[in-house]
């Protein structure tokens, strides 16, 4: 979509493209766009790094103030539902980390396991190991941590009712049919494999990339170092294995955006319409 740079400048919200050297698996936007309108949240943290929704709200906060002081609005872009979720009505009111929990647990998870950590939380906060995948420990052990400490699972404490700061943002979300959602789908990941994506996750095993980068829990990324562990799936295998990870996780984005009570919901084909409501919101 051309936004005019004089006007605008866009907010990454997905949770991937935070990361350096995880491009063509995330879908950046290339150089020419990156250059063309101003970019926040791209390549600002390295793969291997912890990036919590807290940080994302942090450094979102810090953009907009930031493209608001240039005169210009902030547009936030991206496909993890999650940020939008808090950006917009602000964090769960969980309690502050408690270090000697935090060490206990940590010791005990190194004798014990990932897997046994991932089992205990799957029976303490059912609904917190539904989202959290299971070798993304630091989640895991914050999860474990704020049960051990409060007797409360983590996914009790709610999120505010209300957008945070008064707030009152223009939701757009862009669906299209679901044959044709398939289709694209299935484009996109042929031509990820066509640019280079396997020369991408050669460079990361050089650089001593494992699968328990938190960067590397993204569609696109995971399904490589499953198999690279297994030792058993093909390159075709593991194409179909993101396509087939990219429809449900499409699902589940707009069975979350459909949540939000105030979302214009449009193709992206329709452009104009598009740019038409931005501008009529401006």
């Amino acid at each position: 979509m051309d936004l005019d740079p004089e006007k605008y400048s866009v907010v990454n919200a997905d949770s991937i493209q935070v990361y350096r050297h995880l491009d063509i698996g995330s879908a950046k936007a290339n150089s020419v766009t990156l250059q063309a309108i101003p970019h926040y949240l791209i390549d600002v943290f390295d793969p291997w790094q912890q990036f919590s929704v807290g940080d994302f709200v942090t450094y979102a906060d810090q953009a907009c103030t930031e493209i608001h002081a240039q005169g210009k609005i902030p547009v936030l872009s991206g496909g993890t539902a999650f940020y939008f979720k808090h950006f917009y009505f602000g964090l769960a009111q969980a309690p502050p980390s408690d270090e000697g929990v935090r060490l206990r647990l940590a010791q005990e998870i190194e004798e014990r396991g990932d897997a046994w950590a991932f089992a205990r939380l799957s029976q303490v906060d059912p609904p917190s190991a539904k989202r959290i995948h299971p070798s993304d420990m630091y989640r895991v052990s914050r999860a474990l941590e704020v049960y051990e400490g409060s007797g409360r699972p983590l996914s009790s404490y709610s999120v505010p009712s209300e957008p945070r700061n008064g707030m009152k943002p223009l939701i757009i979300g862009l669906w299209r049919e679901g044959d044709e959602l398939k289709q694209r789908i299935a484009m996109r990941v042929a031509q990820m494999f066509s640019e280079g994506l396997v020369e991408e996750i050669r460079h990361l095993i050089e650089m001593g990339a494992d699968e328990s980068w938190p960067g590397l829990q993204g569609i696109g990324y995971k399904e490589f170092f499953q198999a690279r562990r297994s030792g058993e799936a093909s390159l075709s295998m593991i194409g179909k294995q993101i396509e087939r990870n990219s429809r449900f996780y499409a699902k589940r984005q707009m069975t979350f955006f459909k949540s939000f009570a105030d979302v214009l919901w449009m193709n992206p084909q329709d452009k104009a319409s598009i740019l038409a409501l931005i501008e009529a919101y401006r």
